[in-house]
């Protein structure tokens, strides 16, 4: 991280010890962001991120996915209010935390069995979200002034979701690079239970919608590198056939 100090050196371009890059620095100084400032961004500006999602790179060139811009203030605070309902009726039945004992033990085999059904969904990270949400300690979208939906089309070649990702990454990279923040949301999902919405936002085969990316002025200042887990890389080079153990980090 020390080249982040440095003098910043122009894109395409590589010599030994050189500082940064524009691109590299975007990249690394991105955080994620949960508190937003009401002021919308300009539409013009909207469009160049979706730009970026629109040149991402996909399987077969196939570009799974479908875009949605929702920025409407009432459309947005329904959104909230229904989603924090759904999650409340889940973590009714699965809060293990607080209650009687009756309850907790009950909610706690629930959360077990729901665990190994849903591991992603339903990981210690989410689940300690969603019990927030539940208790009214955090809401959902963050308050954003806009949200960006990327629905997968799964008639994509080999991973539509991982295309997806690097659709939704490059909007994310866009956008820090133009000063707004952003923040991936995947709980827009609940909302899926709900018929309406699947029928507001044509949400039918071959889509789904699993995720959206939350987006608008940051209110904090959010730049700078984020604590990474240190990488073991494996290199298979001309040194040998043994694989040579790097550590990528500091």
């Amino acid at each position: 991280m020390n080249a982040l100090m440095g003098t910043e050196t122009a894109v395409g371009s590589y010599h030994e010890g050189m500082p940064w890059n524009t691109v590299e620095r975007v990249i690394l100084n991105r955080r994620s962001v949960r508190s937003f400032r009401q002021e919308p961004l300009p539409d013009a500006m909207i469009r160049r991120i979706l730009e970026a999602g629109r040149f991402a790179p996909s399987a077969g060139n196939m570009q799974p996915w479908r875009f949605i811009v929702v920025k409407n203030r009432a459309l947005l605070a329904e959104m909230e209010r229904d989603a924090v309902r759904i999650v409340k009726f889940f973590m009714f039945f699965l809060d293990y935390t607080r209650g009687s004992f009756l309850r907790r033990f009950i909610a706690s085999i629930n959360a077990k069995v729901m665990m190994r059904v849903l591991p992603n969904e339903l990981h210690p990270a989410p689940f300690a979200l969603m019990v927030q949400i539940a208790q009214g300690k955090t809401p959902v979208f963050h308050s954003a002034p806009t949200l960006l939906l990327l629905l997968e089309d799964r008639r994509g070649v080999s991973s539509p979701p991982t295309d997806i990702g690097i659709c939704g990454q490059n909007m994310v990279i866009a956008a820090h690079s133009l000063g707004a923040g952003t923040c991936w949301i995947g709980l827009i999902k609940v909302l899926m239970y709900l018929p309406k919405w699947r029928k507001r936002f044509g949400v039918k085969f071959p889509y789904s919608l699993n995720v959206c990316i939350a987006l608008g002025w940051p209110k904090p200042k959010a730049d700078g590198p984020a604590t990474r887990e240190v990488q073991r890389v494996e290199w298979f080079d001309e040194a040998g056939l043994d694989p040579r153990i790097e550590e990528q980090g500091e």
